[in-house]
């Protein structure tokens, strides 16, 4: 789960009553947006495999590590290399930062905890998003906005199970560490995007937490078995692709139509924990993943009427 939003002007929709058998910039991005969050969960089924051999800070160098050819082989095709230049080294160094720390608490979660369960108390990041644009950005969230991020804690309260063994695991905080961390990144790009392009902010993410998680990793390193090599390969390939797939995503379509497809994560979740664990979600955290779906799909609706109100 360490996709961030891009920061890309939407494609301009097709006139009213064309009958173009073509497909529509919003049903690609639709598409792409689906296919992304699909790739994603494979491949953070595969950091849950890894999560079992190896400690969260070497899972999350491999993971940087990995991706880093294939992303820097697409950004230097598409626009060469004199793109990745950073002119903001500071927020680069942030992001790397924050994407270690987002790394390494999610695989430390993913170690007990089923994916289904890591990505219903993940999902609170949007709402985080919101909260944090109003010291970070300067933006103004009305009472509306305020009362789905209210809701949506509510949702991480009944799946954290604060009178059970919910709130007490390290596991679930570890999850909603990573998601701050995860809101914090979002924000940072809304900032750097003013200045730097989308691929250095990719590539730059993907080496600092290579080196970064390495070195952090060095003291407790395990020699990476032979088997595991494809396990390694297959999510570097996943992560590139996935992270092509919701940049083109969000270049092509509003955010506020495709980014509730995210939501869909969950179906996955649910799907590779039965397949390869052979476990699945109790009510408690069904009705807690409702509730926090719920208030963010209100939230966007929200934005979306927002963003009309301020461009008729």
């Amino acid at each position: 789960m360490d996709s961030e939003p891009m920061q890309r002007k939407s494609s301009p929709s097709q006139a009213a009553g064309s009958a173009s058998p073509r497909r529509t910039p919003a049903v690609t991005a639709a598409l792409l947006m689906l296919i992304a969050v699909a790739l994603f969960s494979l491949m953070d089924a595969g950091l849950k495999q890894l999560s079992t051999h190896y400690p969260p800070f070497q899972v999350g160098a491999m993971r940087g590590a990995s991706s880093l050819p294939f992303v820097l082989l697409w950004a230097v095709s598409m626009r060469g290399m004199a793109s990745l230049r950073p002119k903001r080294w500071s927020l680069h160094l942030l992001r790397g930062v924050l994407g270690i720390a987002m790394m390494a608490s999610f695989v430390y979660a993913l170690r007990t905890l089923p994916l289904s369960t890591a990505y219903a108390i993940f999902f609170i990041a949007p709402l985080l998003v919101t909260a944090l644009s109003v010291p970070m950005l300067g933006e103004r969230v009305g009472p509306r906005r305020w009362t789905a991020i209210v809701v949506g804690l509510i949702g991480v309260i009944v799946v954290l199970r604060p009178t059970g063994e919910g709130l007490g695991t390290w596991a679930s905080l570890a999850v909603l560490l990573s998601a701050t961390m995860y809101s914090i990144s979002a924000i940072t790009v809304r900032i750097l995007a003013r200045t730097d392009t989308t691929e250095a902010m990719m590539v730059w993410l993907l080496a600092l937490m290579a080196l970064g998680s390495g070195l952090l990793a060095l003291p407790d390193w395990v020699e990476i078995r032979l088997s595991d090599g494809w396990l390694i390969l297959g999510i570097g390939i996943a992560g590139a692709l996935g992270q092509y797939a919701i940049t083109e995503a969000f270049r092509l379509g509003e955010a506020s139509l495709i980014a509730p497809l995210e939501y869909t994560a969950l179906v996955w979740g649910v799907l590779l924990d039965l397949t390869l664990w052979g476990v699945l979600p109790d009510a408690i955290t069904w009705l807690g993943a409702a509730i926090i779906i719920a208030s963010g799909l209100y939230l966007l609706r929200r934005e979306r009427v927002h963003a009309a109100a301020e461009h008729p």
